[in-house]
Formats: C-alpha cells, structure tokens, sequence
C-alpha cells in the first residue's frame, strides 16, 4: 500500500495491550493519527510512547474523520462491545483487545452489526498472534509436520500484581471472569492450531483460591472441550505465577498431532534461559529445539490491513474471532465455582 494510505486511531486505553497493538500496527505500514482517552494519566502515558499522535477532544472527534479507517481500542472488557457498535455505525473497522465480549448478548449484537455495516470486529488474541513460537506452529501444522491435530493442551499463568490493578480487573461483572478473560486465548488458540469451526465445551470450573479480599475474582480456571474436527482441548489458567520467575508466566502449549508433537515455550525456557518463543518439534525425521525470537514475525497486522483495505479475510475470519468469543463465555457460564 502507500504510505499513509490507511489511517487509524487508538481510544480508550485500560490495557496495555493497546501500545502493542498500535506498534505492530505502525510496523505493518498503519499511520496513528489520532488517540483519545478521557484519563489525561493514560494519554500522557501513550504520547509518551507514540509522539507523532494527535490527542483529540472526544470520541466523537475521532467516529466522525471520514479518513480513520480502523480504531484500535482496550476499553474495559465489558464497554468493548457497545463501543465496536459504535465504530461499525460509524464505517469504521474495529480492533479491540480480548475478551472482547463479557455477555452473549453483546456478542449477538455484535454479529448483527458486522452483518448489517460489513465492517470488522477484530480481536488482539496476542498469545498466538503475537508469540512467533506460536505463528511458526501453525505454519508448521498447515504443512503437515505433525499430521491431524489430535489435541491441543494449553497452559496460561500470569502474574497477579494485584497494586497495579484498577478496582474494575476485581469484579465479575466489568471482566467476565477467568475463562472469558485469559481463557480466550487458549480457546482461540485451539480453534486455530486445530482448525475447528466449532467445538463444545464438555466441563468447566473455577475458584479463588487464595484472594479473599476480592470476592468476586477468579484467580484459577480450567476447561475442557472437543472440536467439530475430534480434536480435544484442555487448559488452565491461573494468577499464580511465582514471584522468583524472570518473567510474568510461563506459558506453553503442546500439540499432539498422529505424526509429531509440538511444545511452545513462549515466555521463558525454564531453568536455562530466559529467551522467548522456543518450539520443540518431534516427528518421523527427528527431534528439533528451534528458537524463533526476531526469526518469524508477526503476520497477523499487515494481513489486517490489507484486509480492511481490500474487505477480504486474511489474517482472521470474523466467525472464528467470534467463535473463539462465544467458547469462552460458555465456558464461563457452565463453570462450576469450586468453594476454597
């Protein structure tokens, strides 16, 4: 494309996930044109980070400049959907951090909104879309170097940091819970490695273990589910990752497929070294320790682009950033919350 062919703008920055998203955005060829956020502690902070943007006024400045072609946006979780409304009936593409939804009604409402705009409701699933580790798996599995997919299991750790934590992270009703939270990853990531359509959540649970003080929070969450391809899927989420590891999880996944197995250590590799995105491949031609940071990339943000600008569906098809959506709200309203 050329440059400052597509223009986008970020607003509503209650993760930090969107300096990442507006980053790789930039790197794809994006230019940032504006941003806005009513908290002037969350503007100075993105500036800070992006001083070629324009702070505009309101929300309103932004909806309404015909030449914005996509917003990017961390809002709390459940804002995320009535502002993606907002967005699409503006002719606007919209790219949102997971979990993109807290209801299933905000999810049905969406989908009659794509349908009835075509404009985009993207989801920054980043521990796939921005692991290259995870983004080598896939190709790896598209050639057939471990076969059919016959289960994906997923491991998902963060660290707590419960200071740096705005009252809203606490309550059930601004963030969905555990598995619609960091639990959407896992489900999309499963989707994709095993390239289902669907699935069926079989069992769910949740607890909190060891944070009182916040009664409405999750701080453990499990999940089991099989695909309309056979595949099945285990995960577990959690907020204990220990305070002596170098970074804030250890996340990985393993892949079994009828011909080889894949193991992603994303974050760290335990014990030896603290590099990320090693990929461990064992199939009919042997054992490989491959280390992939700075190798791979992260095809995802120019695909979206060009898929903005050409209405095609290249780097994620809206039915699977909604399924993946829609799995881990049923996930979260079949959960069994275990008594501690």
């Amino acid at each position: 494309m050329k440059k400052g062919e597509f223009l986008f703008a970020a607003m509503h920055l209650n993760h930090a996930h969107i300096h990442d998203m507006c980053m790789r955005l930039i790197e794809a060829g994006a230019v940032l044109r504006f941003v806005y956020d009513p908290d002037p502690q969350k503007l100075k902070a993105f500036v800070e980070s992006f001083p070629e943007v324009t702070v505009a006024d309101s929300e309103e400045q932004i909806l309404e400049d015909r030449e914005i072609r996509l917003i990017a946006a961390a809002h709390i979780p459940d804002q995320r959907a009535s502002l993606g409304v907002r967005v699409m009936e503006h002719g606007k593409d919209y790219f949102t951090d997971k979990a993109p939804f807290t209801g299933l009604d905000q999810l049905a409402e969406a989908r009659r909104k794509v349908e009835e705009t075509g404009q985009k409701y993207m989801v920054y699933y980043s521990e796939r879309l921005r692991v290259e580790c995870a983004v080598f798996a896939g190709q790896l599995i598209a050639d057939g170097a471990i076969g059919r997919v016959l289960q994906v299991l997923g491991l998902g750790p963060h660290r707590l940091n419960a200071p740096s934590r705005p009252p809203w992270f606490f309550k059930k009703e601004h963030c969905g819970g555990i598995l619609c939270d960091i639990g959407s990853h896992q489900i999309e990531q499963f989707l994709s490695f095993s390239g289902a359509r669907d699935a069926e959540v079989l069992q769910a649970r949740t607890a909190n273990y060891a944070h009182p003080q916040y009664p409405e929070f999750e701080d453990f969450g499990e999940a089991l589910l099989v695909a309309d391809t056979g595949a099945g899927n285990y995960f577990r989420v959690d907020w204990f990752t220990p305070a002596g590891l170098t970074t804030w999880g250890d996340g990985r996944t393993f892949i079994l497929g009828s011909d080889g197995t894949i193991e992603l250590r994303k974050y760290v590799n335990l014990a030896e070294e603290q590099s990320t995105d090693h990929l461990f491949l064992v199939n009919s031609e042997g054992e490989r320790h491959l280390t992939l940071a700075g190798k791979v990339g992260y095809p995802f943000f120019g695909q979206l682009i060009l898929d903005c600008l050409d209405r095609t569906e290249k780097a994620m098809t809206q039915s699977h950033a909604f399924k993946a959506a829609e799995l881990c709200l049923e996930a979260q309203a079949l959960a069994d919350r275990v008594r501690s």
